[in-house]
């Protein structure tokens, strides 16, 4: 069953729940208005009886008879009896209906009283009067009384089925129109594969449920996208970055093994094998990162990291690499409130980031040393890394985040073209920006930030 028809099934029981209540209540009020209505009608045959009959000394049996049918109307079996202190009748009314010693005793109790027997309806009062005390009983059958109340019943189920099936189909309207934007979704989610893992579920302009629905399934989209791409990256281009170097290897020790060389011509192989043995070595030290990252990009379990205890490790690493003191810390003044450091991120997978743009600073600023600024705020959180290198045009900037691409064309400077690939992808994973802003000839600088930090709790 499709969720508009469940919605409206569940909006007409609710709606045609609280409409049976109220047709119910609706029914026992009238039924009760009719009975009460009846004794009404009784009790004012008996205030009739005491006006004409105990308040005038000459008023004869007719004439109670001739007032109450030219003023009243005519009730079924209307029986009325007037008994005196010795409940005895005051007149013949010409039938054979009389109440017993209790019921008019009843009577001189309580004042009034009312009663069903069988089908007649009895109102009964005790009048006081300067010839004497009196007794009036007033009784009829109520036959209008089932009429009315079937086709009060009919009524009520006719309007119990015309308002359930109304809103039946209203509330299949309302259901359809608050659920049309989960058809769209439907729709575009249908379209979205494997190949095209790039398109994106359209937003829409409200802030309910379907909203978060929209903007999670973007952002496991987005997570996809990027586990695949690195997937793919990985499977496509390690072969080839592998063959490479070992072909050269292989090269160059067929060649000096071909036959005898002088010591120089030796020297010249070993040290063409070292440097492809390095390339090598790089080339397989980034696809492992690569793997790695691609390991725990969808189910990475991120934790507060604390940023600037990080960035120290990265300075004790490059210290023992580089020497003290060629990557230069900056810090400005650091915030006592340790949530103001930390972000939520996979502490080694945001070491790989930050290492990886270390690593490309030092490769081109040759022995000059790099410089980390470390700013944390209210804000967020921004790192900076700026090297003394040749500096980047800005056609290739535009290009330095995707795999394999690098800026030095001719090998002078060793690197797989993976690491900026890799950082831009963990950094996009912990909501961080990366920018670069370079100028050919003077270096470049490199800047992570991380705003709005939410330690996850």
């Amino acid at each position: 069953m499709k969720i508009k028809t469940r919605l409206s099934l569940y909006f007409t029981l609710i709606s045609s729940g609280a409409l049976l209540l109220v047709l119910v209540a609706v029914y026992i009020a009238v039924f009760s208005f009719f009975n009460a209505d009846f004794y009404n009608r009784l009790q004012e045959r008996t205030k009739l009886a005491s006006q004409f009959y105990l308040k005038a000394d000459e008023l004869a049996t007719d004439s109670l008879m001739q007032v109450q049918q030219k003023y009243l109307e005519r009730l079924p079996d209307e029986v009325i009896r007037i008994y005196d202190d010795y409940n005895l009748s005051a007149f013949n009314m010409k039938n054979h209906i009389f109440w017993t010693k209790e019921i008019i005793e009843q009577v001189r109790k309580e004042g009034t009283i009312e009663y069903e027997e069988g089908k007649r309806k009895v109102f009964g009062k005790y009048y006081h009067d300067n010839q004497g005390n009196y007794v009036i009983l007033a009784s009829a059958v109520d036959t209008n009384l089932s009429h009315r109340t079937i086709v009060l019943a009919k009524i009520t189920g006719v309007l119990f089925i015309i308002f359930g099936t109304g809103l039946f189909f209203a509330g299949r309207v309302f259901a359809q129109k608050a659920l049309s934007p989960v058809d769209k979704i439907i729709s575009q989610i249908s379209n979205i594969q494997a190949s095209n893992l790039h398109l994106r579920v359209d937003e829409v302009n409200t802030k309910d449920e379907i909203a978060q629905l929209v903007n999670n399934f973007n952002r496991l989209l987005e997570h996809l996208q990027n586990a695949f791409e690195l997937q793919q990256t990985f499977v496509a281009n390690a072969s080839h970055e592998l063959r490479t170097p070992l072909t050269s290897i292989m090269g160059e020790v067929d060649v000096a093994l071909n036959k005898k060389r002088n010591m120089a011509e030796y020297e010249r192989v070993l040290h063409s094998i070292a440097n492809d043995g390095g390339r090598l070595q790089e080339t397989i030290t980034s696809l492992m990162e690569l793997a790695q990252v691609d390991l725990n990009y969808t189910r990475a379990a991120l934790t507060p990291i604390r940023v600037d205890e990080l960035i120290w490790e990265l300075d004790e690493s490059w210290a023992i690499k580089k020497g003290p003191g060629q990557l230069k810390i900056q810090l400005a003044d650091l915030p006592e409130d340790e949530e103001l450091l930390t972000i939520p991120a996979h502490k080694s997978m945001l070491y790989i980031a930050l290492n990886n743009i270390i690593d490309n600073a030092f490769k081109y600023s040759g022995s000059n040393p790099v410089v980390l600024d470390f700013k944390a705020d209210a804000t967020g959180i921004t790192i900076a890394v700026t090297d003394k290198g040749q500096g980047i045009s800005k056609a290739d900037i535009e290009k330095i985040y995707q795999p394999f691409f690098r800026v030095n064309k001719d090998k002078s400077v060793s690197g797989s073209g993976i690491g900026l690939y890799i950082t831009s992808k963990i950094i996009e994973l912990f909501k961080g920006n990366i920018h670069v802003a370079s100028q050919p000839g003077k270096g470049s600088t490199f800047t992570v930030s991380f705003l709005k930090v939410n330690t996850p709790s």
